[in-house]
């Protein structure tokens, strides 16, 4: 799948065009006064760039990329999503074998010691339709505790007295584990749920988002996405 850009064109989504990440990602990159246009800093969020500008962030180039790629990964525990921490050596996006593996970044988060699907991509569109609050994306867990789950106490998630969290819906698998869906997203939030719910969590594993799951993929192995997983999130290919 190729990709255009109409110009002129907001910078932030210029930027996540070039694979530099998500438009919110990108906001970041320009607030932190790292991208400059025709050899002068911009801070300027709102800004909108034409075809014949010249755009860095830091000291890279930013061109469009016209070839877009989907890739759905495993994570393994105690690899990072970032793509570069001078504190780890465990990148997720290393174990994309692909060619085109520079271009990817990866879509959400998983944090290190969490593992299960993650997607990574060079499509900026793809990635803030995924993550925006307002899209209402499923994302679903399997929990697993240290001490017994008490059905009531994940119900209090569920009605959302837990403020700022609340989940979707929930299934109780075992003494030991659970099943939560999310839509928001917002930072270690199972983590914190059942922090703030008195519970270990001994494992947490995503298994879905929105209609793709992550089904009998191996750990640490990846797979691109297919056509009708990409339709179900209005990408057209």
């Amino acid at each position: 799948m190729q990709k255009r850009i109409d110009y002129p064109v907001r910078l932030n989504l210029f930027l996540s065009k070039c694979g530099f990440g998500s438009r919110r990602f990108c906001d970041n990159l320009i607030k932190s006064g790292r991208v400059s246009i025709n050899n002068k800093i911009n801070t300027e969020l709102g800004i909108k760039v034409n075809e014949e500008d010249v755009v860095y962030v830091d000291s890279s180039l930013a061109e469009p990329i016209l070839k877009l790629y989907y890739y759905a990964l495993n994570k393994p525990r105690g690899y990072v999503c970032t793509n570069y921490d001078p504190f780890e050596n465990l990148y997720a996006r290393d174990l994309i074998n692909v060619n085109e593996k520079e271009l990817l970044f990866n879509v959400g988060r998983l944090d290190k010691d969490s593992s299960g699907l993650i997607f990574f991509t060079n499509d900026g569109d793809f990635a803030n339709r995924i993550s925006h609050p307002s899209n209402m994306i499923e994302k679903e867990y399997v929990v697993q505790t240290t001490q017994p789950i008490i059905e009531k106490d994940i119900y209090t998630a569920y009605r959302g007295d837990l403020k700022p969290y609340k989940i979707k819906s929930f299934k109780i698998i075992s003494k030991y584990s659970v099943s939560v869906v999310v839509t928001e997203g917002k930072n270690r939030e199972i983590r914190n749920i059942f922090a703030m719910l008195g519970y270990d969590v001994k494992s947490l594993i995503r298994v879905r988002i929105g209609k793709v799951v992550l089904g009998d993929l191996p750990t640490a192995k990846y797979r691109k996405l297919s056509s009708s997983e990409l339709n179900s999130f209005g990408v057209l290919i």
